[in-house]
């Protein structure tokens, strides 16, 4: 009997205990026939790709892991300078990117660098820079696990909001480890600008020196993007725990216009629309909160379990968003930093945070 494969291997913050079987699906007809034996048998699924937007439990996952292990890239449509570009739901989302700059084709570049799975991105409505994915994403094609059929859904479909998909509600509600949609592939529209792209985030326009809003080249704008992530430990590096992570950890909240007028004038704040009584609402900076709550960057708890100083995990030495692996981090080290910035945040301002990545067979 083969050994049982650790999640730890396959995740970014690189833990995790053992899955109870592991299924490698090298093709879409593949994991649609997996996750159909799999269903009806009643076995816990989890579905997993680039792992990079997961949290595990330290006691592993007693069902069967789905991994989609297939990969493409590739132009489908045409017309003019407009191009659908298609990405199997297993192909590295970087390498996705990199593919359409060298194709001279906008849309996607500011997303450079973020890490896992293209078939993850519409999931969380991955974004970036000034850019996400409902900016640019046509359609998926899915595997509906309730009605047991392929299935199409439009970016209209999709539902998208900040950080949120119904592929991503569906998840919530059921309770499941496996939403309801399985993405098996993602179409994009982007356009064949050949070398330039607007820049829309003040942060990569001032470092490209451009103003907000104007074009700049496009390999230039990765290149800016790649380098912005890395001084965050933002980028992946196996030398590098600061990249030892489940990326932002918490999304930034957004909360009633009332709620930032308690905060300092500093805080930063931006529109989010209207509640449905028509309250107006505001994204803060998580990142703020937690810095002006007193957790610095490197925060952590106490010596690891053999007394030597310093954490197993901790914050980020780079940005205060990210938790951290320093190297022999189990999920529970992980999580009680988590969960004392989040309660600290809320004890100083009031406002609660909450984690961006999936949490399986844990809790924060």
């Amino acid at each position: 009997m083969n050994a049982p494969v650790r999640l730890a291997e396959h995740t970014t913050s690189r833990v995790g205990g053992p899955a109870a079987d592991w299924i490698d699906a090298r093709s879409a007809s593949e994991a649609v026939q997996a996750l159909r034996s799999l269903d009806a048998s009643g076995v816990p699924v989890l579905v997993l790709g680039g792992g990079s937007n997961t949290l595990m439990a330290d006691a592993g996952f007693p069902g069967t892991v789905v991994r989609l292990a297939f990969s493409g890239v590739e132009l489908v449509e045409e017309s003019g300078s407009t191009v659908r570009v298609r990405m199997a739901a297993g192909q590295d989302w970087d390498e996705a990117v990199a593919f359409t700059v060298a194709q001279g084709l906008t849309g996607l570049e500011a997303l450079s660098g973020i890490p896992g799975s293209a078939g993850a991105t519409p999931v969380q409505n991955v974004g970036a820079y000034g850019a996400d994915v409902s900016h640019t994403l046509t359609s998926v094609q899915a595997w509906d696990r309730a009605a047991g059929d392929l299935v199409t859904l439009t970016a209209a479909e999709l539902g998208f909001g900040y950080r949120d998909s119904v592929i991503k509600r569906s998840l919530n509600a059921a309770d499941d480890t496996t939403p309801r949609w399985v993405v098996l592939s993602v179409d994009f529209t982007l356009h064949r600008s050949g070398s330039t792209a607007p820049v829309r985030f003040a942060q990569l326009a001032h470092a490209l020196g451009v103003d907000e809003g104007e074009a700049a080249p496009l390999e230039t704008v990765r290149h800016h993007v790649l380098r912005l992530r890395a001084g965050k430990g933002m980028v992946l590096d196996a030398e590098d725990h600061d990249t030892w992570s489940t990326g932002s950890f918490f999304t930034n909240p957004i909360v009633p216009a009332s709620v930032r007028a308690r905060l300092p004038a500093d805080a930063p704040a931006y529109g989010a629309g209207q509640d449905e009584d028509g309250h107006d609402l505001v994204k803060l900076s998580a990142a703020w909160l937690i810095d002006r709550a007193g957790f610095s960057k490197g925060f952590g708890l106490g010596p690891d379990e053999h007394g030597i100083a310093g954490a197993r995990a901790s914050l980020s030495t780079k940005h205060t968003l990210a938790v951290t692996n320093r190297g022999s981090a189990r999920t529970a080290d992980l999580l009680a930093v988590a969960r004392t910035v989040r309660d600290g945040v809320e004890a100083r301002w009031g406002v609660r945070l909450h984690p961006e990545p999936v949490l399986v067979g844990c809790a924060l």
